[in-house]
């Protein structure tokens, strides 16, 4: 579940970046960030995503996880340099608790796999 929401919302913060929407145009000046890095960024979410869903690859899920705590660390820390109320703090809390869910539920599955495999070859 955690999973699937933080897919959800990286996709949905991907899609206005990758196509450099007005809205998200009008984000990245009010942040002071040039226009150019909004097609990478949003990019980065994607493949991000795309790492986080296929099986296997640890190392490439690891870097993805801390990829997104890197942007939305990022994000957060720009938007309370600029001056932002601390009322849309909310949305960062919200996705540190579902890449922070979505990491232990990744490992737990993985120790659980692990586990499992290694009760099996006991057998």
């Amino acid at each position: 579940m955690f999973t699937g929401l933080l897919v959800a919302l990286m996709v949905l913060g991907s899609i206005p970046d990758i196509m450099s929407a007005p809205d998200a145009v009008a984000l990245f000046n009010h942040l002071g960030y040039p226009t150019y890095l909004l097609p990478f960024i949003g990019i980065a979410k994607l493949l991000g995503v795309v790492a986080i869903l296929i099986p296997g690859f640890p190392r490439i899920k690891e870097w993805a996880y801390a990829g997104f705590v890197v942007d939305l660390t990022g994000a957060m820390f720009s938007s309370i340099s600029v001056g932002d109320p601390a009322s849309g703090w909310l949305l960062f809390i919200i996705g540190y608790i579902l890449i922070a869910g979505s990491y232990i539920y990744h490992h737990k599955i993985i120790k659980s796999a692990a586990s499992s495999t290694l009760s099996n070859k006991n057998n």
